[in-house]
């Protein structure tokens, strides 16, 4: 065997065994995710957003395509929404870690509005950008916060 075809077969390995050891505990999330992404001179402009919509089953399920899909949210925050790294997506040590959406903790301190304010303004030392009105509508923000919700069983 080659000296290249076998540094990449030990490489393949070693991802396996990383793995299937990692497999074994829970994300958490990055450490400080309790801790409001939205600025304090802002907090009141987030509290004050407040979804329009009834969260229906079909509402959720839109916001569920639109979270794997348009909204490119499980890219970084996971298909389950834990923020586990996922779509063969890696990140540098040295990075915040996308927030747990499915932590119960982070599900309770967090305001829909809150979310919603991220959304148009992103999140300053993270790599959340603003998503609207540039790749998302208001309507498709709360369609994407009513799934998040499903995350933390809320």
């Amino acid at each position: 065997m080659h000296a290249c075809c076998r540094k990449i077969l030990i490489g393949v390995w070693i991802g396996v065994v990383l793995l299937a050891f990692s497999g074994g505990t829970a994300w958490t999330g990055s450490p400080g995710d309790l801790k409001s992404l939205v600025p304090p001179e802002h907090m009141d402009q987030a509290k004050s957003f407040i979804n329009p919509f009834t969260p229906t089953e079909e509402f959720i399920a839109s916001g569920k395509k639109l979270y794997e899909g348009k909204g490119w949210c499980a890219f970084c925050h996971g298909w389950e929404g834990t923020g586990a790294p996922s779509a063969g997506r890696t990140f540098p040590p040295d990075i915040k870690m996308p927030t747990n959406f499915a932590d119960a903790a982070w599900q309770a301190a967090r305001s829909d509005g809150e979310l919603f304010w991220v959304l148009i303004h992103g999140s300053h030392g993270t790599d959340m950008v603003p998503y609207m009105p540039q790749y998302i509508t208001d309507k498709e923000a709360w369609q994407i916060i009513a799934y998040m919700r499903t995350f933390g069983g809320t």
